[in-house]
Parts: C-alpha cells; structure tokens; sequence
C-alpha cells in the first residue's frame, strides 16, 4: 500500500474526519470558570500497513485566563505548581496556545485529505467541553474540531479490555504507564494516543474492519 493509498485510507477510516487525541489539565471541572493550566495534543497517522500510530505531540503550559478559577485541589491533584519560575516563563496565554495547536492539526488535516478534527480523549466529554469553551471565550473563528462528536476511549477500553481507568487500559493493552508521570497533558496524551491506536488496530487485527466494510456493500482499496 503507498504513502497516498494510506492517507485516503485514513480519510475514509473515519467517515474524513482526523482523530487528534487531546488531554488538558485544569484548575477544577467548570469549564464556564475554572482555567485550563496545560494542554497536549497528538495527530495520528496511517502508515503503509494500514496501522493507525501517533505521528507529532503538542503540548503547552497555559496562563489561567483573567478571572479565572484554579481549585488548590486540583493543583494538588496534579502537582503543578503556578509560581514555578520555569512555567511562568514558558506558560502561554489561552489563547496562544490554543492558536499553536490548531495550526497544527489544520496542517495535519489537509495533509492526510480530510475536512475535520475530531477529538479523541480519556472522559472526552471532559475535554471537549473546556476546549469549545475556551475557543468561545477567546472568540476563535476557524476551530477544526468537530464541535460535539468525539472519541472516548474510556468507553472504547471498556468495551474493548474490560478496563476504564487510563493506566489499567494502557497495560492491559501491553502499553507502559509509569503513575509518577501521570497527570501531565503531555504524558496522557501520549499514553491516549497510543491506546487509541492499538484499539482501532486490534480491530482491525481481528477482521472486524474489514467485515463492517463488506456489510456496507464498500470495498476496501488495496
């Protein structure tokens, strides 16, 4: 299969949509009022094979907006600490940020042939909900993301491992996870992605692919 027979394969996989996994950490659970702290993205790919893989990491501190909420749970939850002098020199402004992930994901976008992003996530509601609003608040026009479907691959691990929790799906599917690293954006995100990826492969694997394709009266293109 070549490079370009890959990408179409990936555009039609999902209906032209791009999965792009996205993990944030935040200051609580209201996405109206409490900050986003860090974010992290992943674009996939598709290689020759037909194997769905991680393919580039984004990942940025964010500034809380003003008037923002941070829970010192939360900060406690996740270990960062905002008075860092290494994050304050490198933590973005929400909207920055959010203007270095997507264009990105745009660029991913028309290079593999699709039209969307669509978000894939851990509890994907959770991210969803504070990524469209801070797109709001911050009065982003061209967001690529779906804005209500996404990816959860919390259910998906459920179905798929009979596990929820992030950590025991990524080792019941053979993927490292080190506990100490957790609750970075960065590190989840990786860990999302690649868990994603061997759920969409092990179906594949198994035929399951293949025969929704037959029944749909599609044919697969070698």
């Amino acid at each position: 299969m070549s490079e370009a027979i890959a990408r179409d394969l990936l555009a039609r996989r999902f209906r032209s949509f791009l999965p792009v996994v996205v993990d944030m950490e935040t200051g609580g659970f209201n996405a109206e009022r409490d900050a986003i702290l860090e974010i992290a993205a992943v674009t996939l790919t598709m290689d020759a094979e037909g194997n769905l893989l991680p393919d580039s990491t984004y990942a940025f501190h964010v500034t809380p907006f003003e008037g923002a909420n941070v829970e010192q749970s939360a900060l406690d939850f996740t270990g960062i600490r905002l008075d860092d002098p290494l994050r304050q020199q490198v933590a973005l402004a929400e909207a920055e940020a959010l203007g270095e992930i997507f264009r990105p994901v745009r660029k991913a976008i028309k290079a593999h042939g699709c039209t969307r992003a669509v978000l894939v996530g851990h509890n994907s509601a959770f991210d969803h909900g504070f990524l469209n609003a801070a797109v709001s608040r911050c009065g982003i026009k061209r967001n690529p993301f779906h804005p209500f479907s996404s990816f959860d691959t919390a259910s998906l691990a459920g179905l798929v491992y009979g596990q929820t929790v992030l950590a025991r799906a990524c080792r019941a599917a053979g993927i490292e996870f080190d506990n100490s690293e957790a609750h970075s954006a960065r590190y989840d995100t990786e860990r999302t992605a690649e868990l994603f990826c061997a759920m969409v492969n092990r179906y594949k694997d198994l035929g399951g692919w293949a025969q929704a394709q037959r029944e749909q009266g599609l044919e697969e293109q070698p």
